[in-house]
């Protein structure tokens, strides 16, 4: 008999502001990090006054790590130690591995509303592949496939397999699933996840049921867990849900559509020593790498052009 996933936690997106001053709401990181394993962060930098996001990213270091941008509304502009220069639209999404070391900068640019809706996830690389060489993957709209799925769901893989339709990101370590879901309202979505991988949902429209779980809802604030038997029984814009192991999750959407964002992964299962943007597994390498940083020596592959200006 299939096992399916049941809801471990629930947790409501929190305000925060990072880069120049750039307000966003953030789904988990830091200390929740081991139940993540292998992702470190996800970012929803969903904003509607450019007040709030026109400030941006400007140049700043990574290692260690990867970080996956997906662009709904506005443009993110971006450059590199490297040279890489580019703009990334609507629908499209950049799969940075940042290896040894790359200094770039994201400077977000509104639509003609003054919509700025993006999320970056970031993802951490295992010590074997820490200090592999830097890479960009820029994938545009027209690059991931939408497709039908039984029960009525509509799904853009970004990476992962929806029957024997793949998306376009592949050969990543840690062997990601990412899928954009969008459910109609009376359906059901059924998909199959590997056993001992991490998968969670993070809720971007509506609200649905998760796993058929209505009461006890669960929901976590502060780092502290809570039952809460009064709350309305859905999932809603703006909440992360983290899944248990199994070979199954289940969707359900009653009184409204929902769309959510579905992310899987295999654990690295290795210390983690993090420092702002630098992700190692010891206190030493993270010495070593703010060090490099310093003293001009962090770019281990290619030309560090990081103090020109963005195009």
């Amino acid at each position: 008999m299939t096992k399916i996933r049941k809801i471990s936690k629930v947790w409501q997106s929190k305000p925060t502001v990072e880069g120049a001053g750039v307000h966003l709401r953030r789904a988990f990181g830091y200390y929740q990090v081991p139940q993540f394993d292998p992702f470190l962060l996800l970012d929803d930098f969903r904003a509607d006054d450019p007040a709030d996001y026109l400030q941006g990213f400007p140049w700043h270091p990574h290692r260690g790590i990867e970080t996956i941008t997906y662009v709904l509304a506005g443009e993110v502009e971006h450059g590199d130690s490297m040279g890489n220069r580019g703009v990334i639209t609507p629908g499209d999404v950049q799969w940075m591995t940042a290896g040894s070391g790359i200094i770039h900068q994201e400077m977000p640019q509104g639509d003609t509303q003054g919509r700025m809706y993006g999320f970056q996830l970031w993802a951490n690389l295992p010590a074997s592949h820490k200090m592999m060489e830097p890479r960009y993957r820029d994938v545009k709209s027209g690059q991931i496939a939408t497709v039908p799925a039984a029960g009525g769901a509509t799904i853009r893989i970004i990476s992962g397999k929806i029957g024997t339709t793949a998306g376009p990101v592949r050969d990543i370590v840690t062997d990601p699933e990412y899928l954009d879901v969008t459910l109609p309202a009376g359906k059901e979505f059924s998909h199959p996840t590997r056993p001992g991988h991490t998968v969670f949902a993070y809720v971007i429209g509506g609200k649905g049921i998760f796993c058929g779980e209505k009461n006890p809802y669960s929901y976590e604030v502060q780092g502290k867990n809570y039952f809460d038997l009064e709350r309305h029984p859905f999932t809603a814009n703006g909440e992360l849900v983290l899944f248990t192991d199994g070979e199954r999750i289940v969707v359900a959407a009653e009184e409204e559509p929902v769309r959510f964002l579905l992310m899987a992964g295999k654990p690295i299962r290795e210390p983690v020593a993090w420092y702002g943007p630098i992700v190692m597994n010891t206190r030493e390498e993270l010495r070593i790498a703010f060090t490099e940083y310093a003293n001009g020596t962090f770019i281990k592959h290619g030309k560090d052009r990081s103090g020109e200006k963005s195009a």
